[in-house]
């Protein structure tokens, strides 16, 4: 479990640095250029997605369960993972109600994937696993909240169609398709 710790706090840890250091790293894009940050974040985010995944992985060996949850949980999680999907999906289509309305909807889909899979795995990794990201998903709401808002733009109602209709597709695909092969567990 101490390399999907060692993982998560690499990971999370670059993803918390607008939440507890916006100053310096404001000041690292004006010294090194957007890209140069950006290409150091990324690798960075990378090491560290890696490892968590793999410790998550290696966790998996040898659980420690902490409590049995009810098979029901596990539809709940399926019906919570729609609007996860169409928040993710949100944040990248340009001009939809969501993103208009929310502000930070890829924030808001990693809380109720967090959530959602809280609710259904009950072992010590689990718990550390997506608890930690719903934890960094909390404070980043919140400090996203506060900067000030990017220049309003006017939601276009067929931004908000293939917003909805791609986040679908996409549950479809993942959950159908990808899930298994990705985690090695079957959705139901």
């Amino acid at each position: 479990m101490m390399v999907m710790i060692l993982g998560l706090a690499i990971f999370l840890g670059v993803h918390s640095i607008r939440i507890f250091a916006d100053d310096w790293r404001t000041r690292q894009v004006q010294q090194r250029g957007e890209t140069a940050w950006k290409l150091g974040f990324s690798v960075v985010s990378i090491i560290g997605l890696a490892l968590a995944i793999w410790g998550f992985g290696q966790m998996r060996l040898d659980p420690v369960w902490v409590w049995q949850p009810p098979v029901a949980l596990r539809h709940l999680v399926a019906l919570l993972m729609i609007p996860a999907f169409i928040l993710l999906v949100a944040a990248y289509v340009p001009g939809n109600h969501l993103k208009a309305r929310l502000g930070h909807p890829m924030i808001l889909a990693v809380k109720v994937w967090a959530l959602a899979h809280l609710l259904a795995n009950g072992r010590l990794g689990d718990i550390v696993f997506f608890g930690a990201f719903l934890a960094w998903a909390v404070l980043d709401f919140r400090s996203a909240r506060r900067r000030p808002a990017a220049s309003p733009v006017t939601p276009r109602t067929s931004s908000t169609v293939i917003t909805v209709a791609g986040g679908l597709v996409a549950y479809v695909v993942f959950a159908f398709f990808l899930h298994q092969w990705v985690t090695g567990v079957p959705v139901m």
